[in-house]
């Protein structure tokens, strides 16, 4: 029902009516039709378009062609791409491209979909907007220029941003903090701003005019004091799985006929009126439509039209005109008021609560695996991607076809972007949903690692099996690659037949498999192939076989965390030339770390903790898969560890397991710490691995890893924001649900810091994290939860996931001075760690080198059907020409002898479409004294390029190849 949608949109209705009035004549309202398709949720994509989302753009698409007075926007591109593709009859697309032409159907946000704000990363936000932006360029010749973020769960600065970069004139959000709301709306200046979303880049750069929708967000008013019916929503209800034979849905609102017009226009005008009132301009942006409308635009349409011409008949004495608008009309028009507006920095609006027990905070840890395959398969497309560019800059004739490898690559593509939705990688969808983004990611990904099969070809028959080890970075590396075998021996050597240096031990996980821990060097997206000399008969233990090492594990009896003055007796070192952890033999558990490098040792303990959460609605505040209440402080969750130590050459691996029950029987959790060796050039050693194994949990239970230090903090962490920038997170206290409203998204980074040291953890996926108490970092990993709420089972969205999740962090205590390096490096290192592949043999390439400051996000082929120069494009599309596939290299920093011979260079904005010496941003008067200009690299000359902190910035490159 509208109701129940409503509570999904978690809503709050204030009662005050806010004081003022608009600040001059009559009130302008721009009614913006819309319809919000959740690509996922609770329905499958499948589902959707079959029951609803089909019928909204062949429905909308009639009736805008039946009055030209009508608009639409169409938001993300996922839906109508599967129509266009599949569903749409060539008259439909005869009208959509008129109407597109026209202005009357708006591409807003043009993302394939509206992506989370809180867990994705910055490399898949640009990709899924990438996604859909070069299909509606390809298709219409057009580029959106507004965002419509009405529906994440809070929102990042690094949007505001990412938006600006693409070419974006406004910013649309909605969901903020209630009682931030409540404040900015009678504040009445505050819902509209200038955002600069990052304090390193200049202003013109990067800020955008924000909009934050009031306390209705983007639903037009559901409740008639005149009828139980649902609002303006004449075609009701939708069904799933059929759409009714009959046409007839439920819940449709009265029609407007003459004996309910003047109390529908009343309602109208009335709220428009409230909405006003929180705004500067007479301009009000008035939404039209929720969750699942328009698919049945005629009914919608027919009735709202008379409706708006009685309240424009009457509107002397409503005090209201209305019209239909796209969110260009209304932006335009705000932009023509010559106000100046505030401005609002880098702060973002995170975390996100509704009303004091509801806290948007657990969706940064639901569905633990989704996110780290999510994060995988983006890591897999990545490196897949500058491969092929290298393989067909070195081999334009090559065996491997453009296209087989295009199509491959275009699915893994659709799949990352797909599940970036934000009821996707948040965790908070039903669990079939869940099960069709998994499905759709692990088949793309096998596709693309056929892809990379067919770039490394398999070699001459040889004396043993290969591997491949791809670096996806454009920095040389030196660094420890783990091979999975199934003999207990084997001896590694490169491609010149030398010995390298290994490590080979039993694996953690209960299974017959063995740890290869292999030492690679490679450059900069470069490749090399090792050869396996595998054996049945294992080396003795401690000792070596050649250039193997077969470590000897000590294994310490289980002991239960005891009272604190009888601990840190017996400490046992664990060590390398940056860190020396210490273990404290009666607790097995970490007792300290000492940064060498930096002469300081600080206290610090992990333990796994348990939030218990209510599952009974009439007792109190539940946990589900977005909210976070913690009803009671957190409780230890383990009553014993035990430990074993593999002192090795290559790493050094220390093993606790965390048992619930006294009795030993069925490990609740684990830590493996891998701590490695340094060798001559590296791998630097100044960050510690730990896989974790979490899982089945038991019901209502939201399981934590707390890193208690002797750091003083005063509860302040800083956490990074979408892997872009590093964001200062200082503890609150609030009346109610303080715990889970200091919880924030960590997608790359947290850290803690005093006045002299810092530890970071870095991650490979998405966590919740907070400081509960000075000195600590308490990362959610897991959740497991059921409650009554008849909303949430009704939707299957209580969170009973009882899998078992192996999340993987990086670990570094170290100086103030030598962290940004590492932590920033190291970040983008475990986010794109080598590329193993099996059997292999490929192409010797150069290495492709940046310095290390410089980052190169992207490096790939879109393969899209559009020329870069826009007025020939669009004379292409007005002829009904195709050009060939442009095969040009996009890429997100400066690229590279390495690659190939550069024949022309050209900027383009981040998404591609735009030349950016054609790329007009609609400049915001601002208040006096808010300018800030921050640096910025001047303009492409030649091939040089000069990268300030924290830019962005998109390049075609065409190499002077038979084949690009």
């Amino acid at each position: 029902s509208i109701l129940a949608l409503k509570r999904r949109s978690g809503l709050t209705l204030l009662t005050f009516r806010p004081e003022g009035s608009p600040s001059h004549g009559p009130i302008r309202a721009f009614v913006v039709p819309h319809s919000h398709m959740d690509v996922g949720w609770v329905y499958t994509v499948q589902e959707s378009m079959h029951a609803y989302a089909a019928n909204v753009y062949s429905s909308v698409t009639e009736e805008l062609s039946r009055d030209a007075r009508r608009r639409f926007i169409a938001v993300e591109q996922e839906f109508f791409r599967l129509w266009w593709e599949t569903a749409a009859t060539d008259t439909h697309q005869r009208q959509v491209r008129q109407l597109v032409k026209e202005g009357r159907l708006e591409f807003v946000l043009g993302g394939q979909v509206m992506h989370d704000e809180a867990v994705t990363d910055l490399d898949d936000q640009i990709l899924q907007l990438t996604e859909g932006h070069g299909f509606l360029y390809e298709t219409f010749g057009v580029r959106p220029r507004f965002s419509w973020h009405v529906d994440p769960f809070g929102a990042s600065a690094t949007t505001p941003v990412l938006f600006a970069l693409a070419g974006f004139h406004a910013h649309l959000i909605s969901r903020v903090d209630y009682d931030l709301k409540d404040s900015l709306q009678r504040d009445k200046a505050g819902l509209q701003f200038v955002w600069r979303g990052s304090p390193s880049l200049r202003d013109q750069q990067q800020e955008i005019f924000t909009h934050v929708m009031d306390q209705f967000s983007y639903c037009s008013p559901s409740h008639l004091a005149f009828s139980n019916s649902s609002g303006f929503y004449w075609n009701g209800v939708v069904v799933f799985p059929d759409p009714p034979a009959d046409g007839v849905y439920p819940n449709m609102s009265l029609p407007v006929t003459e004996a309910t017009v003047q109390a529908y226009a009343q309602t109208m005008v009335d709220n428009i009126k409230l909405r006003g009132a929180w705004f500067r301009t007479d301009h009000v942006l008035w939404p039209w439509g929720c969750d699942k409308q328009f698919y049945n635009a005629s009914v919608q349409f027919s009735n709202m039209d008379p409706l708006m011409d009685y309240i424009n008949h009457h509107s002397q004495e409503l005090g209201v005109t209305v019209q239909y608008a796209t969110l260009r009309e209304y932006f335009h028009a705000v932009h023509q008021s010559g106000l100046s507006w505030d401005v609002r920095g880098n702060e973002d609006f995170l975390p996100y609560s509704t009303e004091p027990n509801q806290a948007w905070t657990g969706f940064y840890a639901s569905r633990n695996v989704l996110k780290g395959l999510a994060r995988g398969a983006s890591s897999l497309l990545r490196a897949a991607e500058a491969l092929f560019v290298r393989y067909r800059v070195s081999l334009p004739d090559g065996p491997v076809a453009n296209d087989w490898a295009l199509a491959r690559l275009r699915a893994l593509r659709w799949a990352v972007s797909e599940v970036q939705h934000h009821d996707g990688i948040t965790g908070t969808e039903a669990p079939r949903v869940e099960q069709m983004y998994q499905q759709h990611l692990h088949q793309a990904a096998r596709g693309v690692e056929e892809v990379v099969a067919a770039l490394l070809p398999l070699p001459h028959r040889g004396p043993g099996p290969h591997v491949i080890v791809y670096n996806p970075l454009a920095w040389n590396i030196t660094t420890v690659v783990n091979v999975t075998v199934t003999f207990p021996m084997a001896t590694v050597f490169d491609d010149e037949g030398r010995p390298v240096a290994a490590q080979i031990q039993r694996s953690a996980q209960p299974a017959l498999t063995y740890d290869l821990f292999v030492v690679v060097t490679l450059g900069g997206l470069q490749h090399r192939k090792y050869l396996l000399r595998l054996s049945r008969t294992p080396c003795g233990p401690g000792s070596s076989c050649g250039a193997t090492y077969a470590p000897a594990g000590v294994r310490f009896e289980a002991r239960g965390p005891g009272p604190a003055q009888e601990t840190g007796r017996r400490l046992l070192p664990v060590l390398n030339d940056c860190h020396t952890l210490m273990f404290d033999q009666d607790t097995n558990l970490l007792h300290s770390i000492t940064d060498r490098l930096g002469n300081r040792t600080v206290l610090v303990s992990q333990e796994f903790w348990e939030y218990r959460a209510n599952g009974d609605v009439g007792a109190g505040p539940i946990s589900d898969n977005y909210v976070f209440t913690a009803v009671a402080p957190a409780v230890r969750a383990h009553r014993a560890v035990r430990m074993e130590i593999l002192p090795g050459r290559v790493v050094t691996e220390v093993r606790q397991t965390f048992y619930r029950w006294g009795s030993l029987v069925d490990a609740a959790f684990s830590i493996t710490t891998r701590v490695p060796a340094s060798f001559g050039g590296g791998p630097p050693c100044g960050v510690l691995e730990q896989r974790y194994s979490l899982g089945p949990l038991e019901l209502n239970t939201e399981v934590v890893l707390r890193t208690a230090t002797a750091l003083r903090t005063n509860r302040t962490l800083v956490t990074d924001g979408n892997g872009y920038q590093m964001m200062r997170r200082e503890h609150r206290d609030f009346p109610n649900n303080t715990v889970a409203r200091n919880f924030y998204p960590m997608v790359r980074a947290a850290y803690i810091e005093d006045d002299r040291s810092r530890l970071v953890l870095l991650s490979e996926r998405a966590h919740g994290v907070s400081s509960q108490a000075s000195g600590q970092l308490e990362v959610m990993l897991h959740r497991r939860l059921w409650n009554n709420l008849p909303w949430n089972r009704d939707y299957n969205l209580t969170l009973n996931d009882s899998s078992l999740v192996q999340p993987v962090l990086w670990l570094a205590l170290s100086s103030l001075a030598a962290s940004p390096r590492l932590h920033q490096r190291g970040a983008v290192e475990l986010q794109n760690r080598p590329l193993v592949v099996a059997s292999g043999g490929g192409v010797p390439v150069r290495p492709v080198v940046l310095p290390p400051n410089l980052h190169l996000l992207s490096l790939s082929i879109p393969g899209w059907n559009y020329s870069s120069q826009h007025a020939c494009h669009l004379l292409h599309l007005d002829s009904g020409r195709s050009d060939k596939a442009w095969s040009l290299a996009l890429l997100l920093y400066e690229v590279l002898l390495g690659v190939g011979e550069v024949r022309a260079v050209e900027e383009r904005s981040l998404t591609g479409t735009w030349d950016v010496q054609e790329l007009d941003r609609w400049t915001w008067n601002t208040h006096p004294g808010s300018a800030d200009e921050g640096p910025c690299g001047p303009p492409l000359e030649g091939f040089n390029v000069t990268i300030a902190p924290k830019e962005i910035r998109t390049f075609f490159v065409h190499f002077r190849t038979s084949g690009l």
